[in-house]
Formats: C-alpha cells, structure tokens, sequence
C-alpha cells in the first residue's frame, strides 16, 4: 500500500519504520522536507520512504496516518480538504485535556467520501516500535468503517506486529478514549514502564 504519514514525530516514524519494512510505500507529510531531522528520519527507514509537502504526501497516498498533535487536524482538514476525501483516514491522534481526545466527529462531518478509522492511540509508540512480550504480541484495539478498508487496516496493524482487535464502527471511538486514559494512568500515575501494553484473553 502506498501510506502518507503527517507527522514525523516518534508515532509516525515507528510505524512508518515497521510499514516500510513490511513492503509498503511510505511518505512522509512535513512542512520542511528538507529540514535535519526529515533527513535522520529517511534515513533510518529499512524500506521505500520519502518525504514530500503535506500536499503532495496526500495526494500520493491511499491510506493516510494522522500522527499530528490532535489540535492540528482542524488546520489540516481545513487546508486539505479536497485531497483527502475518498481516502482511507487514520486517526492516531490524541487530544489530551478535551472531553473528545479524538477526532472522529470532525473527519465524519468534513470528508463524507472518507472511510475512517481511530486506531493507533491507546499504546505508546514503544509499542509500536517493539510490539512482542516474550512471545506474546500486543493487542491493538480500533473502530471505523467495515468492508474492504478494515481489511487494509488488520494488514497494516498486523504488519507492525500486532493483533487487531475490531470493536466496531466509529461510534466505539469514545471507547477507545477511555482505552487511552487507562494507559496514561497505568504509565504516568502508576509506575508502568511506557513498553506497557493490553490483550484479549478468550477461549
């Protein structure tokens, strides 16, 4: 698949790390592709990575990681708009101290063509970057659309390393904000280590 990730910080340059790896196309979004740290981040890609204009980087791509502080997609939707309508949307984004962290509500009522997801928040980036316990990996837990693009997302969390665990359409995303909230506590309240992650247990 070909993947636009906006945003080069530690989110977006693990998974974009593990997508490269796996095969996919990668290419970064950023506002000065020319910038040091763009180039340290191509750099340590193990696969086909560029960086190109936010612009150019959502045009190029068919599905597109939101990995920007979560009071930015408003610009972003606002600029972009026509772009990124019909595309598979990702949102990782995490608006911490609002009573919404994510962005579903804004994606859903600006890009009617979007097929849109809420995944890649509830963990920290260690996670990404080393999903495996021992021999157990790490649950990954998300919500959006059905069909054929929640397909492309099990492949896209699978090839980062971990398990996907559907919970169903975007409604479940104030769900998985909670799921998020008990991270933030266990990490920063309670003394976990940031390499802190959940899994379901069934028979």
């Amino acid at each position: 698949m070909r993947i636009g990730i906006i945003g080069t910080g530690n989110v977006g340059a693990s998974l974009g790390r593990a997508w490269a790896a796996a095969g996919h196309e990668v290419v970064f979004g950023a506002r000065d592709t020319a910038a040091a740290k763009v180039a340290d981040l191509l750099q340590s890609m193990p696969g086909k990575a560029t960086a190109e204009a936010v612009a150019e980087a959502i045009r190029a791509s068919e599905v597109l990681l939101l990995a920007l502080p979560g009071v930015a997609v408003g610009e972003l939707v606002r600029d972009y708009r026509g772009d990124l309508d019909g595309k598979i949307i990702v949102d990782a984004t995490n608006s911490t101290g609002q009573p919404e962290m994510h962005n579903m509500t804004l994606l859903e009522g600006t890009l009617p063509k979007a097929e849109i997801f809420r995944a890649f928040n509830t963990l920290g980036w260690e996670n990404f970057a080393q999903p495996m316990f021992g021999e157990e990996r790490a649950d990954l837990f998300y919500c959006g659309a059905a069909g054929d693009a929640r397909d492309s997302m099990d492949e896209l969390i699978n090839d980062v390393g971990l398990r996907p665990i559907y919970v169903g359409g975007t409604e479940m995303a104030p769900l998985l904000d909670n799921l998020t909230r008990l991270w933030f506590t266990l990490v920063f309240a309670e003394g976990y280590g940031r390499h802190t992650a959940f899994r379901l247990l069934t028979d």
